[in-house]
């Protein structure tokens, strides 16, 4: 190979690499984006198999809106007894970002609280975290974080 042709040569494994990696990383956005909606029709139909059999972990800490530590065993009871019910939920994911095995999305939700929660009937606007985990071959939501900015 001559001298002159390397850097040519470099140059096209790092455009081909990275367009690589782009599309590998768009893949794994895409697949992100997927479960956060699946998880937020689960939460929204009370769905508790698809949440406790496949987006949650069993392992998953959560600090809610109200200011408060829970685990998922907590969060059953909340399903169960209807204080985690909505009318409406919508999420705007704002931003993924990929750190090894997990994905940490953030972004906005609007809710509106119905039966025994508090604030039902009003639209509350709060910002969210979800931490997810790649683990066994399929990802699960470690630990969530969410705080009112609103209520209408």
């Amino acid at each position: 190979m001559k001298k002159k042709s390397l850097p040519a040569l470099v140059l096209l494994l790092s455009f081909v690499l990275s367009g690589h990696l782009t599309f590998a990383q768009q893949n794994r956005e895409a697949e992100i984006r997927n479960l956060e909606n699946r998880e937020r029709e689960a939460v929204s139909k009370s769905d508790s198999a698809m949440l406790y059999n496949k987006l949650w972990s069993p392992n998953m800490v959560i600090h809610g809106p109200a200011n408060r530590i829970n685990t998922v065993e907590g969060t059953k009871m909340l399903l169960r007894t209807g204080k985690l019910s909505y009318s409406s939920f919508e999420r705007a994911i704002e931003k993924i970002t990929f750190n090894d095995n997990l994905a940490i999305v953030m972004g906005e939700e609007k809710i509106k609280p119905q039966g025994q929660q508090d604030n039902a009937g009003k639209l509350v606007t709060r910002r969210f975290t979800n931490i997810w985990k790649y683990e066994n071959n399929s990802w699960s939501i470690i630990a969530r974080q969410a705080t009112i900015i609103r209520v209408e």
